[in-house]
């Protein structure tokens, strides 16, 4: 048995030997790690210093409070995760985070989304990931890296083979550094998730998808792919989908809030009918109508049995579509998660969906509707469920239990492949 540390004495010293008021956000959880049965057994925890936190007041982890957290933290072996989710790090912060980067060997998991980060301080934690061999786990989410900072990702994954997940979603990044992300990706070998969300793009002309396609073709090790708000059209998916003909090992597409109309769906749904490895599906935010929902039906009533969940949520889906869905899933019996909300219910669909729900067909905590009836008639109010449900946020206390409505990787996780 290991003997208990005690984290809170050792940074209430680190403050006073570098002259820094203590941090009493920082100081409460650290008392609070220490009472945990995990350190004892040292299993390893996270230590969940998020500045969105609602149940305990919280005094957000500034440049300075984090010099003194990484100087107690570097030979603290239990510690495998730090999440300084939405607190104000700015590059400074990120200097010392690099360095601590570069001396520690346990972290595993490091979330610093909704931060201040810049081009220079992306640059120093890129830098320090080139000699880090523990670290599997990246989200910059929301801090706004820019293009530049993007290039010294792509320039990083080019050398680390240990990072297998990388959440870059909502950072501004450019044309130039996803096509280098992209070509970087055609020989990495170790990265099995990656989002690369919200990009500012200036052409129409798709080149970057163009890229990522190719990179598809190649690549065997990428399990998971988000490509939200790309102004990807259906020029764009048919570029995909004739790549993923080639693909064996991505289980999970997000095509999410792009411009893929029911023309472009024909692609996916020609996809579905050959394809056996792809699990999850999100078209959330785009114009399929019913016309692609139905190409999507036909594909997984009589060929897929391989993805277990979809998304076609606000899609312009009307009744004839949907019913279509609902049927399809009488018949495929892997299909277990649909998420259908912010399309055009009618009384049909009501009805085929509680159907689903009330015969055990489809799980009520598998779907984001639940029905109810007034004065005979069958309605589906909504449900707070989807793919992606804890993408932005986690519980503040405890686990996450229901992991069938979970984001991204709870189906099936990265490491399980």
């Amino acid at each position: 048995m290991s003997v208990r540390p005690d984290l809170h004495q050792h940074y209430v010293r680190a403050c006073q030997d570098l002259g820094q008021p203590e941090n009493a956000f920082i100081a409460h959880l650290l008392q609070e790690a220490d009472k945990n049965d995990k350190i004892r057994w040292a299993k390893g925890i996270t230590l969940k210093i998020a500045g969105n936190d609602r149940l305990v007041p919280v005094q957000r982890v500034t440049d300075d409070d984090l010099k003194v957290l990484t100087s107690v933290l570097p030979n603290t072996v239990f510690v495998t995760g730090l999440d300084l989710r939405c607190n104000v790090l700015t590059d400074a912060g990120a200097k010392h985070m690099a360095t601590f980067l570069q001396e520690n060997a346990t972290l595993r998991y490091l979330n610093l989304m909704f931060n201040n980060i810049g081009t220079s301080g992306t640059e120093l934690i890129a830098r320090a990931l080139h000699r880090n061999e523990t670290l599997e786990y990246l989200r910059m989410t929301g801090n706004k890296i820019g293009n530049k900072g993007g290039m010294f990702f792509a320039s990083m994954l080019q050398i680390n083979s240990t990072l297998e997940r990388l959440d870059l979603g909502d950072c501004d990044m450019g044309m130039q550094c996803l096509i280098a992300i992209a070509t970087a990706l055609t020989q990495n070998k170790s990265v099995k998730a990656i989002n690369l969300n919200r990009p500012l793009l200036y052409s129409q002309e798709e080149e970057t998808t163009v890229h990522i396609a190719l990179m598809l073709k190649n690549n065997s090790s990428l399990v998971e792919l988000h490509l939200c708000k790309h102004e990807m059209k259906n020029f764009g998916v048919e570029r995909l989908c004739e790549a993923l003909y080639e693909n064996s090992s991505l289980r999970y597409l997000d095509l999410g809030c792009n411009k893929i109309t029911r023309d472009g769906v024909k692609f996916l749904a020609e996809l579905l009918k050959r394809n056996r490895t792809l699990e999850i599906l999100d078209l959330g935010a785009n114009r399929i109508e019913d016309d692609g929902a139905t190409d999507l039906s036909e594909a997984l009533a009589l060929y897929n049995r391989t993805l277990q969940a979809l998304s076609v949520v606000s899609n312009n889906v009307s009744g004839q579509g949907l019913v279509a869905l609902s049927d399809a899933m009488k018949t495929n019996t892997e299909l277990s998660y649909i998420y259908i909300w912010g399309n055009n219910f009618d009384e049909a669909t009501c009805t085929a969906f509680s159907e689903l729900i009330k015969t055990g067909r489809l799980k009520p905590n598998c779907t984001d509707v639940e029905p109810y009836e007034v004065d005979g008639h069958v309605h589906l109010a909504e449900l707070s469920h989807g793919l992606r449900k804890h993408y932005y946020w986690t519980p503040s206390c405890g686990e996450v239990t229901n992991k069938d409505a979970n984001a991204s990787l709870a189906i099936a996780a990265v490491s399980e492949y």
